[in-house]
């Protein structure tokens, strides 16, 4: 049986959409919801503490902030199971933590207060950098987060390590009934320097590198999944552009991230920075096995 879904809340518009997006996810698995505040939030986000003997006005506005988007949750999707936790702990640890039983994890771009100018929040980042399962980080417009174009887009890099993600991506798509899109781009020193003549047949062996590295990547896990339709596109040019681009017009686009030997959990490269800050839809950070 598949695991809950765990989203962060912070009484933050981005939060809101992020519990909305996730009950709807929820709804779709067929999977039990938690909603997660870490009242340690506060010290990042603005909110000043105040602490008595009883219940102070601290966890008050705590357990109001987690009961009012548990009621949101439930009369959105009232067939889903929604249970709502207060923790008093940083909350990108917490999160973290509560990602390595398995659970997805689900975050808004940003937070509140004095951050919330910055493309994406740093709890955010932080856990996408570093959860050991799939985080989405819920952005973009409305109808990018309703699921409104009916595609889900994934980025294919090296064969070898595209199979989780592909996967989530596949598994994304069948619950939407959404069709999959999946890029994979390739780049020709030759067309990138302006003096220098264009090498057509460079260019048509890159392109045939790059068709056949979707090929492999997708041969077996679309096998599993026949009533997905999948799109593939080899593209020259740079992964984030092309990404960015598809991002318009998706309902989710799906990046994997590589564990790096020496490194403390996951690292997040260029790429995947760029679409965690900029992309038009929702985004999916999903771990190379």
């Amino acid at each position: 049986m598949e695991r809950e879904l765990i989203v962060g809340a912070d009484g933050s518009e981005e939060s809101l959409a992020a519990v909305d997006w996730a009950v709807d996810e929820a709804a779709r698995r067929g999977v039990p919801l938690r909603i997660v505040y870490a009242s340690a939030w506060h010290r990042y986000e603005g909110h000043k503490p105040s602490f008595g003997v009883r219940r102070g006005p601290t966890r008050v506005y705590a357990d109001d902030l987690v009961g009012q988007a548990g009621e949101r949750a439930r009369r959105r999707a009232p067939t889903v199971k929604v249970t709502s936790d207060v923790v008093a702990e940083d909350p990108a640890t917490l999160l973290i933590r509560e990602s390595s039983t398995g659970a997805t994890v689900v975050v808004g771009s940003r937070g509140k207060g004095e951050l919330a100018s910055l493309l994406l929040g740093s709890v955010s980042l932080s856990v996408a950098a570093h959860a050991p399962t799939p985080v989405i980080v819920v952005r973009g417009g409305r109808k990018n987060r309703d699921g409104g174009f009916r595609e889900v887009v994934v980025g294919v890099g090296e064969a070898r390590e595209s199979g989780p993600g592909v996967t989530f991506a596949l598994r994304a798509a069948e619950a939407r009934g959404a069709a999959l899109r999946a890029l994979h781009s390739w780049r020709c020193p030759a067309h990138e320097a302006p003096d220098e003549p264009r090498a057509a047949d460079a260019a048509d062996l890159h392109q045939i590198r790059a068709e056949e590295q979707l090929d492999e990547a997708l041969r077996d896990v679309v096998r599993a999944r026949p009533s997905v339709s999948v799109r593939k596109h080899a593209v020259e040019g740079h992964a984030r552009a092309a990404l960015l681009a598809a991002s318009a017009s998706a309902d989710l686009l799906v990046v994997g991230a590589r564990r790096r030997k020496g490194h403390i959990g996951m690292q997040l490269g260029p790429v995947n920075h760029a679409v965690l800050h900029h992309a038009a839809c929702p985004v999916a950070v999903v771990p190379h096995a």
